[in-house]
């Protein structure tokens, strides 16, 4: 894909707005929530105040990662939780995590079907949300506010200035009207830019299927990770890695010297006798003003000799 100078400028030095299309909520409930849902995800539910959230992921017995999602205690007067995640996940989560509901008082429930979500995100957001009459909050954080349009649910994750609207959608559409001539960027843009960042997307870098299934340390997002909250589903795999100290392999950020590639595509590595072996996977790949980005997982030794990394077409180099 290739994205325009100025949209990326934006993201990385300025602000704008993009409507988030693959947006879902499942609203936890029930007088064991809070222990039942600390059970089943990475982080600490047991941890989060009114009004704060965290990133997990899901996992099977064997530790491998079925789905991600941000969870916030919501302000309520009996634990509410609710879990925010990608539209094409909600069914498989919704259904893995009720499986699991045996004797626990507990209730899992779509939120916000009817709703749409508005991102607002750059070093300068605060300046949009501002003329949206809306508070700039912290990171990993659930609050509700007022504008002149109606009421608002903002969001954040632990991505500082980056802020997620959730309301009717006539309301998001009279938010994205006041907000002027700020400029609008393109999922395209967003795609690039997460790559740009290193941000992995579950489906796409996070992988769960025949080919490749992701364990959580693999996937170099330790803020999923809560080593003193208790024991959760797929928690002895976590610990066993933890206390051998290391992956195989850990998701890499690249800059590529050749053509853009056609993803997923394999990676290798020249060793001393000369043989090339397998070194890893691309998974997410971009151009932005002619030059090339990627995601993916490189295997440890060759990360820590510093080999160099072919793939059909050119070469990955690591970066920081």
């Amino acid at each position: 894909m290739s994205t325009t100078h100025t949209e990326i400028d934006a993201l990385l030095h300025h602000a704008a707005f993009a409507p988030l299309n693959d947006r879902a909520f499942l609203r936890i409930t029930g007088p064991d929530a809070t222990r039942w849902l600390n059970g089943m995800v990475t982080n600490s539910a047991q941890a989060l105040e009114p009004g704060q959230g965290n990133y997990n992921f899901l996992l099977n017995a064997q530790g491998r990662i079925l789905g991600d999602a941000y969870i916030y205690r919501e302000h309520a007067d009996e634990p509410t939780f609710l879990l925010a995640t990608q539209r094409s996940q909600l069914e498989t989560l919704q259904q893995t995590l009720d499986r699991f509901i045996i004797m626990d008082d507990v209730e899992l429930a779509p939120a916000f079907v009817d709703e749409s979500s508005l991102l607002i995100t750059g070093p300068e957001a605060a300046t949009l949300l501002a003329r949206l009459g809306l508070p700039q909050v912290d990171p990993n954080s659930l609050a509700t506010a007022d504008t002149a349009h109606g009421p608002v649910l903002l969001l954040t994750t632990q991505e500082a200035n980056t802020f997620e609207l959730r309301a009717p959608t006539a309301v998001i559409t009279a938010l994205r009207n006041a907000l002027g001539d700020a400029p609008e960027v393109s999922a395209e843009a967003l795609e690039a830019h997460r790559i740009l960042t290193g941000t992995p997307l579950y489906g796409t870098d996070i992988r769960n299927t025949d080919a490749a299934k992701d364990l959580p340390q693999e996937t170099n997002q330790a803020h999923a990770l809560h080593f003193n909250k208790g024991c959760y589903l797929g928690q002895e795999i976590v610990e066993r890695i933890r206390s051998r100290g290391q992956v195989h392999k850990l998701f890499t950020k690249f800059t590529l010297e050749g053509t853009l590639p056609e993803l997923p595509v394999p990676l290798t590595a020249v060793v001393a006798s000369g043989e090339a072996k397998p070194a890893g996977e691309l998974t997410s790949a971009t151009e932005i003003d002619g030059k090339l980005y990627a995601l993916g997982y490189a295997r440890r030794e060759f990360l820590e000799l510093k080999k160099t990394i072919t793939y059909p077409g050119g070469s990955a180099i690591p970066r920081s």
